[in-house]
């Protein structure tokens, strides 16, 4: 689906899915960062006020989640790591590679609830098929045995290795399409069999120092939006020919033109098309997908909170159109069933 013109999903009549599209969102994804650190806290609670007063073609809710546990870590990082970030023990050095700066009591509660959350969304979609998110997360920069650009655990690792102990997987895709390579998940993914990644970016962009994806596609700085939904197109030709089981779709809007980080000069159309080119393939294959946020630093945040509007949005009706075409619970339902 590169034409341009809207799929055929999102312009068929409406009809109500069995359920909404749930994604998980709690106050602390905000609060938990002071408002003097350099990072755009506010458009966290400003996407969740953004989709509950607006009038959405298909329903949004939103679900609480719980903390993950230090098991779900210590299944990507390594036990000194997590001991010393839960303890408060990390160094200064630590601490100013990962940034957000000044750290509140809560950050670190802050922490795990975003982690439980995509495990949480990915869960649910196990549990009944479609697509779900989680309205942070995508923590792509962080490795085992440290932090970094804002990330202190790497939930789209954890919930690959979390997919991956199941009997009815055998093969998970990482579709990371943040402007910033996403190294963290190249170096913790790298030697773990059933689990694919693809990172489409911007090259001279962070990290300056990257780590070999199993594909990595990128861009020159001021791309625009053909030769970037170019590459998306070629990085959703390499999961397909992968046959996934479940698709992680690190989602950050950080390419847009009006980004402070981003450098390719991407539409907010063209994000737009991005995303329903991956929500085209999901619909189509009938795969569970969960949706990573990722990142996004538009000055004004507006620009940001608006793209992320469009991804849920658009999201929202792929997920009913999945639920009519496939059934509420899911190809792994039915594959068991057989």
């Amino acid at each position: 689906m590169r034409s341009g013109t809207p799929p055929p999903w999102l312009e068929d009549d409406p009809v109500p899915p069995k359920s909404p599209l749930s994604i998980w969102y709690h106050d602390l994804y905000t609060m938990g960062i002071d408002p003097t650190a350099r990072f755009p806290r506010d458009r966290y609670k400003m996407l969740e006020e953004r989709i509950r007063g607006a009038q959405l073609p298909s329903p949004i809710e939103f679900r609480e989640p719980g903390p993950a546990s230090e098991d779900d870590l210590l299944r990507v990082h390594g036990s000194d790591y997590v001991d010393r970030f839960l303890g408060g023990q990390l160094s200064d050095r630590e601490i100013n590679r990962i940034g957000l700066k000044p750290w509140r009591s809560s950050f670190a509660q802050r922490t795990l609830l975003i982690m439980g959350g995509s495990i949480s969304a990915l869960e649910h979609v196990f549990q009944h098929g479609g697509i779900s998110g989680n309205m942070a997360g995508g923590t792509h920069h962080s490795h085992a045995d440290f932090g970094s650009g804002y990330c202190v655990f790497n939930d789209i690792a954890i919930c690959a290795k979390i997919a991956l102990e199941r009997e009815d997987v055998e093969r998970v895709a990482v579709l990371d399409l943040d402007v910033h390579q996403g190294d963290g998940t190249a170096a913790t993914l790298r030697d773990t069999p059933g689990a694919l990644t693809v990172s489409v970016h911007c090259e001279a962009n962070f990290p300056f120092r990257k780590v070999a994806s199993d594909f990595d596609l990128p861009l020159p700085a001021g791309a625009g939006d053909s030769e970037y939904l170019d590459r998306v197109q070629e990085g959703l030709d390499i999961v397909s020919g992968f046959s996934p089981d479940v698709l992680l779709f690190q989602a950050g809007v950080d390419a847009l033109a009006s980004d402070a980080l981003g450098k390719l000069k991407v539409s907010r159309s063209g994000m737009r098309l991005r995303n329903q080119m991956v929500l085209s393939h999901v619909v189509d294959q009938g795969l569970p997908c969960v949706i990573f946020m990722g990142g996004g630093y538009s000055d004004p945040i507006k620009h940001t909170v608006d793209a992320f509007l469009d991804l849920f949005t658009d999201a929202a009706i792929a997920n009913g159109r999945m639920q009519r075409t496939t059934g509420l619970e899911g190809r792994h339902r039915e594959s068991e069933a057989v």
